[in-house]
């Protein structure tokens, strides 16, 4: 009885299933399930990694409202997603719906545009950092044309995040441009024949037809950049290492140099935490307020 239950398992299609999906469940557990379940357990203790933990309870949660450079890096964080989020959405749109039209090259256009995305973090950072040299880089020498500057950019304590939310957008802007061009072609072209016939001008088409039905693109588009600017930290890590001074300090950065260089593991972990309880929070914010204003269509 027993082999046969064996057998009929082994051939039926739930055997076959996780057979092919084992690997892969394995890797999640291993290198996902398992870190979130760890850094959980830290975020109560007191331990370096290294030496035996000492439970702490919640001391290193009622210590995070006293730390001024928490504080200070969830400050740049809301500043910089409040700065990057509106911008790359606006910025993909709009470059979206000019590459899509039928124009000589833009094929060619609509790669450039992407290209970014897929460059390496690395090599993203040392572009700017050439760019926005204060002494020699393309953006300062811009700028003297016209009789500004020089800047300082990065080495600026006011305008280091700024210019990282510069180098950033550039950086992932083709991602929702992207995103917006599948959305655009996949519009009705008889709903926009419709407003046409009804007199309405490219503004009112795209306030009263494309805008609408972009709703849901921009819903999954905002919470995706808001996820992705909170957990900002290899532009941070590589372009200024939150510098000049603690100008750019963000969450990830701090608890990566709590955890990695100061050997303050369970203190870090308990930040980890309180971040993920941000981003859930602003991300339910998000799907609850954009479900009341967002068009699904059939």
């Amino acid at each position: 009885m027993a082999a046969t239950v064996v057998r009929r398992a082994l051939r039926s299609d739930h055997a076959a299933g996780w057979a092919l999906a084992g690997p892969a469940v394995l890797l999640i557990v291993v290198f996902g399930v398992v870190p979130i379940v760890w850094s959980a357990i830290l975020s109560f203790q007191r331990t370096n990694l290294l030496s035996p933990p000492v439970w702490v309870g919640l001391a290193n949660y009622r210590a995070l409202p006293k730390d001024p450079y928490f504080k200070q890096s969830m400050i740049h964080a809301a500043i910089y997603t409040a700065l990057f989020v509106p911008l790359s959405i606006a910025g993909g749109l709009f470059t979206a719906i000019a590459l899509n039209r039928k124009i000589r090259g833009v094929r060619f256009y609509r790669t450039a545009v992407f290209v970014p995305v897929v460059v390496s973090t690395i090599a993203t950072a040392i572009i700017f950092l050439w760019v926005f040299d204060p002494h020699f880089g393309l953006a300062n020498w811009l700028l003297a044309k016209v009789g500004l500057g020089p800047f300082g950019f990065f080495e600026s304590p006011t305008g280091a995040l700024y210019s990282m939310v510069l180098m950033t957008t550039w950086g992932w802007i083709g991602f929702d441009v992207i995103v917006y061009l599948a959305a655009l072609q996949g519009i009705p072209p008889e709903l926009v024949e419709a407003a046409q016939i009804d007199g309405a001008r490219t503004w009112g088409i795209f306030r009263s037809v494309t805008l609408p039905l972009l709703g849901p693109v921009t819903l999954f588009l905002v919470v995706w950049s808001s996820i992705n600017a909170l957990q900002l930290f290899d532009e941070v890590y590589l372009a200024t290492a939150g510098g000049p001074g603690t100008a750019t300090y963000v969450p990830v950065f701090y608890l990566f140099k709590l955890a990695f260089l100061q050997g303050v593991a369970g203190y870090a972990a308990a930040i980890a935490y309180v971040l993920f309880i941000v981003i859930l929070a602003l991300t339910i914010v998000q799907l609850v307020v954009g479900k009341r204003m967002v068009f699904y269509s059939s």
